[in-house]
């Protein structure tokens, strides 16, 4: 594989560590510091937080940890794209997506299903600047110990016509895949830490409800913000549809946990959806 043919990282050595020893250890120490609760049913998908590993790493360990044992071919990654671009729908135009801890495969035959089904143009894009999709990726090199490939979209539209036709569409692709979904989003940002509690908790629980349009409407009403709401209500209407029926929140916490700064925090939250 040439390259051109990778998406270079453009976030190794400062979201996370550039150095492959380096990252292999903190990835592996963030998740023998989780300690998930009991996961009754099956996997079929995790939500997981996107900020620096400094700050969310602990967090989205409680739902990699999710993972453990399991083995499948096809890791299908939803997260929003937090830069402009015109089009609603995004993914990578290289092959492949590079991390300090190898290259993971992009599945273009999945890709390619998947766009056949949907209305809604999906653009390659290079070299996008993306941070909350490869920020989950070294989780998954350190928790899996087999080949897998990768099915990448960045949502740029929060419309929740868009979401919907894409989460039905990727159950109809991963029908008869051996895949787990992976929906990325932090929670409220930069609000002090009683008020962001306040307002997590309602979006949690909106998650946990497994009714997608309720994440919408918090949204909208300012009860909860999720930056990948749409992200996570498409991943639960595929979920929905393969089967899921039970949303568990793992852990809870913000960016002043670890900073120390509760007067403008940033809120993370780790679930599993199963069935």
């Amino acid at each position: 594989m040439n390259t051109a043919d990778l998406r270079p990282s453009p976030i190794a050595g400062t979201w996370y560590p550039g150095n492959p020893k380096d990252l292999a250890a903190s990835i592996d120490e963030f998740l023998a510091d989780a300690k998930p609760p009991e996961i009754n049913g099956q996997v079929i998908a995790v939500i997981v937080p996107h900020a620096g590993h400094r700050y969310s790493g602990l967090v989205a360990a409680h739902a990699f940890a999710a993972l453990r044992g399991l083995t499948p071919d096809l890791v299908a990654i939803l997260s929003p794209f937090h830069n402009y671009d015109p089009h609603p729908l995004l993914t990578t135009q290289h092959h492949a997506y590079s991390t300090p801890l190898g290259n993971i495969e992009v599945d273009t035959t999945a890709l390619g299903e998947l766009q056949s089904r949907l209305p809604i143009q999906i653009t390659p894009i290079a070299n996008d600047r993306e941070h909350s999709l490869e920020i989950e990726l070294p989780f998954l090199q350190r928790i899996f110990k087999h080949k897998f490939k990768l099915l990448p979209i960045m949502l740029r539209a929060q419309e929740e016509t868009i979401a919907k036709k894409l989460g039905d569409t990727l159950a109809d692709t991963l029908q008869n895949r051996n895949a787990i979904l992976v929906a990325s989003t932090d929670l409220s940002h930069f609000y002090d830490k009683q008020t962001a509690s306040q307002l997590d908790h309602e979006m949690l629980k909106r998650f946990t409800a497994l009714k997608p349009s309720s994440i919408f409407e918090a949204e909208h009403t300012g009860k909860g913000f999720a930056c990948g709401h749409a992200s996570v209500a498409a991943v639960e209407w595929a979920a929905l549809q393969l089967g899921a029926n039970q949303v568990q929140i793992l852990n809870y916490a913000t960016s002043g946990d670890i900073t120390g700064d509760h007067s403008s925090v940033v809120g993370y939250g780790a679930a599993v959806i199963t069935k």
